[in-house]
C-alpha cells in the first residue's frame, strides 16, 4: 500500500515485516506477528477509506478478529458472493470478496439506522 496506515494496530499487523517502525511498542512475539501480517497482506487488503474508518471510530482488531474476518471472506467466496457484509462482534465490515478488500468499517455506535446497499451476502463470524 502506498498511503501510510493510520490505525496503529493495523499498522503493526501489515507493516511489521518491512522494517519500518510502527508507532506502537513492538509485539511480544515478533515472529508470529510478522507471519500473520504476511498472511493478511496476501489474502486481504484494507482500503484507505476503511483505514480512516478504523482510526476515526477507534476500531482495533487483533489477530483473532482478522482470522475471523478472513474465515468469513473465504466462506462468502465459496458461496459465490461478490460484496459481503461481514459482522464481527459489534463491528460491520463491508468487503469486496472478489477483490479481497475491506471497503469500510462501522462500529455499533454508528450502526443504528444505517442501510447497507449493493451487497449480495452477509456473514456473521
Amino acid at each position: 500500500m502506498s498511503t501510510p496506515i493510520q490505525n496503529n494496530r493495523i499498522n503493526e499487523l501489515l507493516v511489521g515485516r518491512t522494517g519500518l517502525q510502527a508507532p506502537t511498542p513492538a509485539p511480544s512475539n515478533p515472529a508470529a506477528k510478522a507471519e500473520f501480517s504476511q498472511i493478511l497482506e496476501n489474502r486481504l487488503k484494507v482500503s484507505g477509506h476503511a483505514q480512516t474508518r478504523f482510526a476515526s471510530r477507534n476500531i482495533e482488531f487483533g489477530q483473532a478478529e482478522w482470522d475471523r474476518v478472513l474465515e468469513g471472506v473465504e466462506r462468502a467466496a465459496q458461496k459465490g458472493a461478490k460484496e459481503s457484509l461481514v459482522l464481527v462482534d459489534d463491528v460491520a465490515l463491508l468487503v469486496s470478496v472478489k477483490n479481497r478488500t475491506v471497503i469500510t468499517a462501522v462500529d455499533k455506535a454508528h450502526l443504528k439506522e444505517n442501510v447497507f446497499t449493493n451487497i449480495d451476502s452477509a456473514v456473521i463470524v
